[in-house]
């Protein structure tokens, strides 16, 4: 949730500012972006520019769309995290095994409810330590106080920040288990994910390991669905981008005017989610100048969601550097989660 193409890789991985806050049972490093909140609106003015138009996807996730992303989770066609989390329960203690004895580092790591299961595992065979990193804070000291609670030895250093903020602090907690699930590498394009891969690797050590969970082409009714709710929560996820706008860069952006579009691109294989506007809208940046048109029936981007196969991704990761260790699939093959080590030397470059 948070790489962009286009974007400068000097800027990507710069070294934000840190204050440190202890709280009951744990610590939290909130980092604060070199731009601060400029980049926002900064973020919103470039991507407007462009043809076609979208909106970066991390903007998403302020303390009301982190909340509301929970709500999409519980959603009877919301299949991915219910798949992932019985995969998690079934064989957590063997990719525990698989991993060895690490510090849990947890990218986008939200309420850290699945990864109780995987902490279960972790803390059974010893102390653990669990380094959570959400951009939304407010996400964060809720899940943080909530395990300090149920795991009084666990040691808890959580990172309140972007993924680009946080990657170059990781590298400091070796040996460690890289957790990135939920299929939130789906996110990036093939650009983003290369960046975010050879970051993730220059960041771990050799010995150390990445689980990532995956969402696996499937059926396109099934997808759709999931990133559509009948209840609508979906649709007011991409709506609270736009209500974060007006709120934040001074905006007038009717909401009213604006609907949630899903589909699932059969080429990309990629699900992708649009806010159409019903009707002609300006999008006045205060404190910018800027001013933009949308017309009638436009739509923004404003998310992608890519579907994997295993193989081809476990091609991909190797071109970094990882190599396969695991490969966890519920009994459908809906989902899958991958436990893969850094090794010392990226593999050969084979065609993804």
């Amino acid at each position: 949730m948070l790489l962009r193409a286009g974007a400068a890789p000097a800027r990507l991985f710069a070294m934000s500012k840190a204050t440190r806050i202890e709280g009951r049972g744990y610590s939290l490093t909130v980092l604060e972006s070199p731009e601060g909140p400029l980049e926002f609106a900064r973020s919103v003015a470039d991507r407007l520019r462009r043809d076609p138009r979208w909106l970066d996807y991390k903007y998403l996730y302020d303390a009301a769309g982190s909340e509301i992303f929970d709500r999409i989770t519980e959603q009877p066609e919301y299949y991915l995290t219910r798949t992932e989390r019985s995969i998690l329960a079934e064989r957590a203690g063997e990719i525990r095994r698989a991993a060895g004895s690490t510090t849990l580092v947890e990218l986008g790591s939200g309420s850290s409810d699945k990864t109780r299961l995987l902490l279960e595992a972790w803390t059974a065979a010893g102390p653990t330590r669990y380094v959570p990193v959400d951009i939304s804070r407010t996400a964060l000291e809720s899940a943080c106080a909530g395990l300090a609670s149920s795991f009084p030895d666990l040691a808890i250093d959580g990172i309140a920040g972007s993924f680009e903020d946080a990657l170059p602090r990781i590298a400091g907690h070796s040996p460690q288990t890289l957790l990135f699930l939920g299929s939130s590498i789906g996110n990036m394009n093939v650009v983003e994910r290369a960046a975010f891969f050879a970051a993730a690797s220059r960041s771990l050590s050799p010995g150390d390991s990445l689980v990532l969970g995956l969402d696996l082409v499937k059926d396109p009714v099934r997808l759709e669905a999931a990133y559509d709710d009948e209840a609508g929560w979906s649709a007011l996820f991409t709506k609270n981008l736009f209500v974060r706008m007006n709120r934040e860069l001074g905006t007038a952006i009717p909401i009213d005017a604006i609907e949630h579009v899903a589909y699932y691109n059969d080429r990309r294989e990629r699900i992708e989610i649009y806010a159409e506007f019903g009707r002609a809208v300006t999008i006045d940046l205060l404190g910018s100048g800027r001013s933009f048109r949308i017309a009638p029936r436009e739509r923004l981007r404003t998310e992608i969601s890519r579907k994997f196969r295993v193989d081809r991704m476990s091609r991909e990761l190797a071109k970094h550097g990882f190599e396969r260790v695991r490969c966890d699939l519920d009994p459908e093959a809906d989902f899958a989660v991958l436990t893969l080590r850094r090794v010392l030397q990226a593999g050969p470059a084979l065609p993804t």
